[in-house]
């Protein structure tokens, strides 16, 4: 199974208001393993950044002034989540981004390429109704170390968020990993090593202090106590 987590940087918060992406990273995971390979470009918005955007990200318009347009990386970047299963946080947001920086080039959607989108966001609000579950609070829930995540940078969060998926879905395969390995055989002779019951008699004195427990019993439910009535004769 080949999924891409995969993250973007953007001017802003609406594409519909003319705003772009700045940065896109893509990590590649096959069999819930990290692979090494990654997808990680800087891209040329040809537009101001938000001021507010900036301070999330810290990506200012000089430093993406000699960096490729998304024309130029479009194919590079559909080629590399081909026919993958898409992990991301908050993923309607990325979604809609992706597919209007496709739609401006004249390309299909997002779901014309890749497999199914899973949004993490999604995930750990079911798991966590009430609870925050941002990327950095679902880092602390889970153990992640981002001590390195001082600003949302694309690639990081990829990174942090492919050991987030992991735990949110630990285990998941668990319960069917072996089954069909084990043959009847195997379950009868594990049936077999169980170890024989003990019986241990009671003492007088526990018999006793039983008995008392029953007499209070007896008193307090107006001799209804279950355990001293008789049962029925047929």
């Amino acid at each position: 199974m080949r999924q891409i987590i995969l993250d973007t940087e953007t001017t802003g918060l609406d594409p519909n208001q003319g705003h772009r992406i700045i940065e896109v990273a893509a990590v590649e995971m096959v069999n819930r393993r990290l692979t090494g390979n990654h997808l990680h470009r800087y891209v040329n918005p040809d537009r101001d950044i938000d001021v507010g955007a900036m301070q999330v990200h810290g990506i200012t318009p000089e430093f993406l002034q000699d960096k490729p347009r998304f024309s130029d990386i479009a194919q590079e970047f559909i080629e590399f989540i081909q026919d993958a299963e898409l992990i991301i946080h908050n993923a309607p947001f990325d979604v809609g981004f992706l597919n209007m920086e496709l739609r401006r080039l004249e390309k299909a959607p997002l779901s014309n390429w890749c497999g199914d989108v899973t949004d993490t966001l999604a995930m750990a609000k079911a798991l966590h109704p009430g609870q925050r579950n941002n990327l950095d609070a679902l880092c602390k829930r889970y153990g992640v170390d981002n001590a390195a995540r001082t600003l949302h940078g694309a690639l990081l969060d990829c990174e942090l968020l492919a050991a987030v998926y992991l735990a949110l879905t630990r285990g998941q395969e668990s319960l069917s990993i072996g089954l069909e390995a084990r043959s009847g055989q195997a379950s009868h002779t594990a049936a077999l090593a169980r170890p024989r019951p003990i019986l241990v008699q009671a003492s007088p004195g526990e018999l006793d202090a039983h008995n008392n427990l029953l007499d209070t019993i007896a008193g307090e439910s107006k001799g209804t106590c279950l355990w001293r009535m008789e049962p029925e004769t047929t």
